[in-house]
């Protein structure tokens, strides 16, 4: 049976996070939220968390989650390269909505799914995401919905579509803009490359925001491409 916090509510807030960690520690899922959708998390680092995860969406490992990190040194330890200009995104954009996908480090021990050697990361601007990826490290995390389902942007919403599949579901209020992350594919930069940063999904970041910071090292707008939530690219997913 799942258990939910009202992490509003003081009295509630402690032990909500407590059973939270031993859920996360135990292999199970839980429900956080993000300054963007909820989410739907595990450890990274447990592959057979990630495949509950995974089926818990109604998902396979052609989705892979997006990973959530703490901080920059965490992202740092996940990925085997930080180009430049992707430095430049994180200093103005973390902590934040942009999903970022970067080699990966090829010397972890973990199984997100068919990833093609990559890492969707991400640094969410929440207290209650980042206290909790503090204390665990990283999460694989997906917008806490079943698939074909809209994100949910309340934990009721949540509640109502995963069920007992999840162990803790914490409150954390209304989302704050309801709206995904963007996310982009930053691998054509790194190991000498040169092709430009392509956008799989425009959300909580626009287009332009990000052509400010990357000019030409940003893929022209492809009219035929799916519309800002349509998806499309790497992450079948919906990372939060």
């Amino acid at each position: 049976m799942s258990e939910l916090f009202d992490c509003r509510d003081a009295e509630q807030l402690l032990p909500g996070m407590r059973r939270a960690r031993q859920a996360i520690g135990r292999g199970e899922l839980v429900v956080l939220p993000t300054d963007t959708v909820y989410g739907i998390g595990a450890d990274a680092f447990d592959a057979a968390a990630v495949a509950r995860l995974l089926a818990a969406k109604g998902r396979d490992r052609q989705s892979p989650p997006p990973v959530l990190v703490a901080g920059v040194a965490t992202m740092r330890a996940l990925v085997s390269e930080v180009p430049e200009p992707v430095e430049r995104l994180i200093e103005e954009f973390w902590p934040g909505g942009l999903t970022i996908i970067l080699p990966a480090q090829p010397s972890l021990s973990w199984d997100l799914g068919e990833t093609a050697g990559t890492v969707a990361v991400r640094m969410p601007a929440e207290r209650i995401a980042l206290e909790l990826l503090e204390e665990c490290g990283p999460l694989a995390v997906s917008s806490a919905n079943l698939t074909k389902q809209p994100a949910a942007i309340e934990v009721h919403a949540a509640r109502s579509m995963l069920g007992d599949a999840v162990a803790v579901y914490l409150d954390g209020g209304p989302s704050t803009s309801g709206v995904a992350s963007t996310i982009i594919d930053a691998t054509g930069l790194c190991l000498g490359g040169e092709r430009p940063v392509r956008i799989l999904r425009e959300g909580a970041v626009s287009r332009d925001r990000l052509a400010g910071l990357l000019g030409d090292l940003l893929e022209p707008a492809d009219p035929d491409a799916p519309m800002p939530g349509d998806g499309g690219g790497r992450p079948a997913d919906q990372p939060a």
